[in-house]
């Protein structure tokens, strides 16, 4: 197994609340992925985080090698038989050379260092392979006013806040993310979620802008704008549809 070393560990010290209020991701997306492959009997799911990606893309090859750098993260991974959790740094997978058909990475390849992981994507996978990316960023549907604060919160107070792969490649929805293999067509896809309130507050807690800021200033700048979201949510109770469009860059090795 390979060492993680020193890597953006924005997430383990809230592992848990990260795999709960973070959004699922569609069937369509998987099936899309599932269409392209010459061969299925390995995947890697690279940052896997708590599995949510692993025991999907599961269902569609024989078997699956997740790993994440982070201890605190793969203790929260779901357990499917098909998957084996693994640690191990994205560039450096511990994986046999030509041995993948399929790697995938859900919302995370923005932290890596894309050339030493390209590096070993070609390493591991065998000729014809698939490499899926994506990414997403939150829009709500139904009541403007509550994307609104979720733009002045993530554009305006913790503008300071975010990695540089947040602007960089995140908010563009991977359209500057380099991706050095020949690219197929993907359709429009999102997560769709329903949430209370504290669905909403609890996910915004998540970000790894938020978590920089508190581990910088002491500050909840979610806990800050609370009362904003309360009013333009109305009944905290009340459930609302939130939608994430996803971004997918998918290609062949």
């Amino acid at each position: 197994m390979s060492e993680p070393g020193d890597f953006h560990d924005l997430f383990s010290g809230h592992a848990e609340d990260y795999a709960l209020y973070r959004p699922t991701y569609p069937d369509a997306l998987y099936t899309c992925i599932a269409d392209a492959l010459k061969g299925r009997a390995l995947a890697w799911d690279c940052a896997t985080g708590n599995g949510q990606a692993a025991i999907c893309v599961a269902k569609h090859v024989d078997r699956v090698v997740a790993t994440d750098a982070s201890a605190e993260q793969l203790a929260h991974a779901t357990p499917h038989p098909k998957v084996t959790y693994q640690r191990a740094r994205a560039e450096s997978s511990g994986l046999e050379a030509e041995s993948v058909d399929l790697v995938t990475v859900a919302a995370a390849v923005h932290w890596f260092d894309l050339d030493r992981f390209y590096a070993e994507i070609r390493r591991v996978t065998r000729p014809g392979a698939v490499v899926a990316l994506w990414t997403y960023r939150p829009h709500i549907l139904v009541e403007p006013a509550i994307e609104a604060l979720m733009q002045e919160l993530a554009l305006v107070r913790l503008a300071e806040h975010w990695a540089p792969p947040i602007p960089r490649y995140v908010e563009p929805g991977y359209t500057t993310l380099p991706f050095p293999f020949a690219e197929l067509p993907t359709p429009a896809l999102a997560c769709e979620v329903s949430w209370t309130l504290d669905g909403l507050l609890s996910h915004m807690r998540t970000w790894s802008g938020v978590q920089t800021a508190w581990r910088a200033t002491g500050r909840d700048l979610v806990g800050e704008m609370a009362d904003d979201f309360a009013r333009a949510w109305g009944d905290p109770h009340r459930v609302r549809e939130v939608r994430f469009p996803l971004h997918l860059k998918l290609g062949r090795v």
